[in-house]
């Protein structure tokens, strides 16, 4: 049973088709799990040459995507799911996407609309008219919002359960809890004179816990200090940080 569905609004649907139909996401369509639809936006113009830019009012330099494809696309969604659909435009002046974000699309909402802008923007009134939230990717700006869209499909759809084989795949990750993760090994056990850390051969889960713990701490404190002020410690984090604090020295 699909449990999450994500329409994608897009002049370049079978690029994304093909990049989000590959991997974990791609088996996750196939069980039916999510559901990613990439609508292209082209279908929906009254122009018979299928324009949907034209120039800005007032001049300036570019072009606009102009508001009746894509009104007319976003209310084909809402039609077909029978009722408006919580829609983001994936635009460099929205809030920056963080992973509280993608828990919180994940646990509001079965049905998201994702609008890609591309040339200088979209025509404000289908902001004003249908977008619910903007959201950006970064401090950056891209040719389209195909990339960001995709990432936020990305990161919202693999916490809906069944898509990774378990929970713990993403609660120890970095952002999930407000830590980065702790590092992670593989074989061989030795690689060009680096040794995996002999904790995690020891066998020992209470302290392989505790190290993987300390590392996770380790690595925010010295690449993501900011992170460190809003995350939640027990007291024993909080001993392990004065550990590490006097390792540094």
């Amino acid at each position: 049973m699909v449990t999450m569905t994500i329409d994608i609004l897009t002049l370049f649907p079978d690029a994304v088709s093909a990049m989000m139909s590959q991997s974990i996401i791609g088996r996750a369509q196939e069980n039916e799990i999510v559901k990613i639809n990439c609508r292209q936006i082209r279908d929906y113009t009254e122009n018979r040459q299928k324009q949907v830019d034209d120039y800005p009012y007032g001049g300036g330099m570019g072009m606009v995507m102009q508001v009746q494809p894509l009104y007319d696309c976003w209310k084909s969604v809402c039609d077909e799911a029978g009722e408006r659909v919580h829609t983001i435009y994936m635009s460099p002046q929205g809030k920056t996407f963080t992973q509280s974000d993608a828990i919180r699309l994940k646990n509001d909402y079965e049905r998201l609309i994702l609008v890609c802008g591309h040339y200088e923007g979209i025509d404000e009134r289908f902001i004003e008219l249908c977008v619910d939230e903007e959201i950006s990717i970064g401090d950056f700006v891209l040719t389209g919002g195909e990339i960001a869209a995709m990432a936020v499909a990305d990161a919202v759809c693999r916490l809906v359960p069944g898509v990774l084989a378990d929970q713990s795949c993403f609660r120890e990750e970095s952002h999930y809890s407000g830590l980065l993760e702790y590092p992670q090994y593989s074989r061989p056990e030795l690689f060009m004179g680096k040794r995996v850390p002999p904790v995690l051969l020891s066998g020992h889960h209470a302290n392989i816990k505790k190290w993987r713990r300390k590392e996770s701490l380790r690595r925010t404190l010295t690449r993501r200090p900011d992170m460190l002020e809003k995350a939640v410690l027990e007291s024993s984090d909080l001993k392990l940080l004065e550990e590490i604090k006097s390792e540094m020295k």
